[in-house]
């Protein structure tokens, strides 16, 4: 692997910048010479104002049930999208760092994804500048060493250019105007920020900007500069007044204690953080820009999502720098974006930094048990389905915006943890109470037929018809239903472990009462009992079934009648309204038919025609290539986070007791040989893997408890003596499978024996 990517061009536009962070600070270097920006980030400088439309009265379940069912339209959008239209609450922009060289120059971008260090060369007639920058792994600080003292180049920091308090206006909503971003910074009104720039009595410059938001909340950016021998050292860090009382003061004495250390003598710990990062798990791929991407967006991961931090909302540590406020207000969107970032974590073994959203979900519990009681009127535990840093609704297409079951989407993420790690404490104590308390708000929102099924009061798909009358389909759609039964499955499944046997007889009783899934005569899965798919959408939610939830799986002959019949229709309707998650997405549906050629020709797609060159995810077709018609480019995470997951799952599948060694991966691929090292499976499984000449030759694998596995692959000869200290009482080989019995804490290798070759001989 390739740990050092280059940028061919200065860019000049923020979402192509290279992009360094570190869990709370972020940092987009772009920009000509003249103007080389560090645009500037932290995951929670949000303005966080509360909405007075979403504390009305009628911004209620009760009442959005009523209105849906009249048909009410104009109503909905008045009470419930208008609040998404206002500017704030949303995440803020932190500022940014400017060097100013010669416009003449020229500059050289460069990323070193295994120091996590962007390099740049400027160069000018005479001299090649060379520029190191770093958010550092664990101090939090920002670190730039520039090969050069002014007059060489000068330094400005810029302030975020907000509306000032005399600037304001009145906002008028216009259901037929919605646009993705708010508009301009200059739609927020604040008070003027404070600049300063002073030497302080040690010599050292200091640059600072503190911006007003609201009476409690000050936030800002404060830089230190230093000369010597011949370079230059600039260390900052964005700060606010949630960080205490004396925040400036502690942030300016942090800063010039780190500065006068040097640059390098924070880097020993900033790589050894990094190393022990890339040491978790890795891939050695025939396809050079599949591995590319995979090692890119495990650095995307890494730098957005740290346990003690906020976790990755829709663009990470990485705000939008063009005057604008950010894409869809970088807020959390959990109709998808949110679950999809946090998928790919588990296999990859990156469950520290994956910790962030599942404490960030579990801390956000009281706001939760608020949300349920206020807007649905319900006891227990529901997340808006797009909301603010601190769980508050921000309003939007209701359909999906304040939908129930987005909660159990966000259940998942306990779920898997728990799956993966094997750990029964998880089980007890984080995933158990969080599905129960969601199930007590979601029992309450069930009504019973008189077929005596269960349904919700009304219905969506998300973003099938927008928001028309329309999109609230007949309940129960499928991609509710799905959410409904694996919540009350998971639920059976948890109390028969747990030997409760009042709650299984309990959610099975539910889980008895809630309709089948709706299929048609060719086996597709419908949107709803009376509806199907007619048309190319972006949001596959229609299948949700197979996957990410897997209730429906590829082995029975009419679960696979499903899955082919899914995918053959989504081919039909073809990808002319799909953005890049759809692209992930299908690429998982093709890897669960073992269509590795399938699978990876849209990874392939995703990669070359819906990212940028660092790696971002810009949403649509903006290389115009013809795969979709959305054209535009508003940036987010998750579709980057759920392609490394499609290829993982082509490298390895797991469910309890059973793991399958690349399932779905091109001809080419298997034959060219490839592996993977350190993939985590169920029940606590660590498992590499490496394949050549269209066989599987190697397997490694240890476990956090004894446990028996099979695993499922197609296999070279064994040798015919038992492997020696393998951690394993017994293991038989079939032609495509091994069954091993695992001990806990013990490595088991499995490598193919000489067997061919011996035979060879003798002929």
């Amino acid at each position: 692997m390739r740990f050092k990517r280059k940028f061919p061009e200065a860019s000049s536009s923020w979402d192509q910048g290279i992009p360094l962070g570190n869990g709370k600070t972020g940092c987009l270097i772009w920009g000509p010479s003249n103007g080389i920006r560090f645009s500037l980030d932290r995951t929670d400088i949000w303005d966080r104002t509360r909405l007075e439309h979403t504390a009305a009265p009628e911004f209620t379940y009760r009442n959005l049930v009523r209105l849906a069912k009249e048909k009410n339209t104009t109503e909905i959008r008045r009470i419930f999208d208008a609040p998404y239209q206002e500017p704030a609450p949303t995440k803020l922009p932190s500022g940014t760092l400017i060097l100013h060289f010669p416009e003449s120059a020229s500059v050289e971008y460069s990323l070193d994804l295994k120091q996590a260090q962007a390099e740049l060369n400027v160069k000018g007639n005479e001299q090649t500048i060379c520029i190191q920058a770093v958010c550092h792994a664990e101090n939090k600080t920002g670190m730039i060493r520039v090969g050069a003292v002014p007059p060489l180049f000068s330094l400005e920091l810029e302030h975020p250019a907000f509306g000032t308090q005399e600037e304001k206006n009145t906002r008028k909503y216009d259901p037929d105007h919605r646009e993705i971003s708010q508009g301009s910074l200059k739609n927020l009104h604040y008070p003027c920020p404070v600049q300063e720039e002073r030497i302080a009595s040690d010599g050292i410059r200091i640059l600072r900007y503190v911006q007003p938001v609201t009476d409690r909340f000050s936030y800002g950016v404060t830089a230190a500069v230093r000369e010597e021998e011949g370079k230059t050292l600039i260390f900052y860090r964005i700060s606010s007044s949630d960080d205490g009382e004396n925040w400036l003061e502690e942030t300016e004495a942090l800063l010039r204690s780190q500065i006068k250390a040097g640059y390098e003598a924070y880097q020993a710990s900033h790589r050894k953080w990094w190393k022990n990062f890339w040491k978790k798990s890795s891939v050695h791929l025939p396809e050079k820009l599949a591995e590319e991407q995979w090692y890119m967006t495990n650095y995307l991961f890494a730098s957005c999502s740290r346990k003690g931090c906020f976790p990755m909302s829709l663009q990470g540590v990485w705000t939008a720098d063009d005057g604008c406020l950010p894409p869809w207000k970088g807020d959390y969107h959990n109709d998808l974006n949110t679950q999809l970032s946090y998928t790919h974590f588990f296999k990859a073994g990156h469950w520290e930094e994956g910790e962030a959203f599942l404490d960030f979900l579990w801390e956000l519990r009281p706001a939760a048990r608020e949300f349920a009681k206020k807007f649905y009127g319900t006891e227990g535990i529901c997340l808006p389905g797009v909301m603010t840093i601190d769980g508050q609704p921000l309003g939007g297409w209701p359909m999906y915006s304040l939908s129930p079951t987005q909660q159990i989407w966000l259940c998942q993420s306990f779920d898997l943890y728990y799956r993966y790690t094997g750990d029964r404490n998880v089980l007890i104590k984080r995933a158990w109470p969080y599905m129960r308390e969601t199930a007590v708000c979601i029992t309450s929102l069930l009504e019973e037929g008189e077929d005596g099924k269960y349904r919700l009061l009304v219905s969506s798909s998300p973003e099938i018809h927008d928001d028309e009358s329309e999109s609230w389909v007949t309940p129960n759609s499928n991609y509710d239903l799905a959410l409904l039964r694996y919540l009350y499955q998971t639920l059976a499944e948890y109390a028969r472990e747990l030997g409760e046997e009042k709650e299984l007889e309990t959610w099975q009783n539910i889980l008895k009462k809630l309709p089948d899934l709706a299929v048609d005569d060719r086996g597709v899965l419908m949107l709803s009992p009376d509806e199907i798919l007619t048309e190319s959408h972006r949001h596959l939610s229609n299948a949700l079934a197979i996957c990410p939830l897997h209730l429906i799986g590829y082995d029975k002959q009419e679960d696979r009648r499903i899955v082919d019949a899914v995918v053959s229709d989504y081919e039909f309707l073809g990808t002319g309204m799909w953005v890049g998650f759809s692209f992930a997405w299908m690429s998982h549906l093709y890897g669960i038919q073992g269509n590795g050629e399938g699978a990876w020709d849209r990874l392939r797609i995703f990669w070359e025609s819906f990212c940028s060159s660092n790696g971002f995810h810009l949403n649509g077709d903006y290389k115009k290539r013809g795969y979709s018609t959305f054209h535009y480019r508003p940036f987010t995470l998750e579709a980057n986070m759920y392609a490394a997951d499609a290829l993982q799952e082509m490298l390895l599948q797991t469910e309890k007791g059973r793991i399958v060694l690349f399932p779905a991966v091109p001809e080419e691929w298997k034959q060219k040989g490839l592996s993977f090292q350190r993939f985590r499976g169920f029940g606590g499984l660590c498992v590499s893997a490496c394949m050549k000449e269209g066989k599987v030759v190697s397997v490694t694998m240890t476990s956090a408890k004894d446990q028996d596995v099979t695993v499922q692959g197609i296999f070279g000869a064994a040798r015919p003596e038992k492997p020696e200290k393998s951690g394993s009482e017994e293991w038989t080989l079939e032609t495509d499978r091994l069954q091993v019995r695992l001990k806990a804490g013990k490595t088991w290798n499995w490598q193919a024996g000489v067997q061919k070759e011996n035979d060879a001989r003798k002929g």
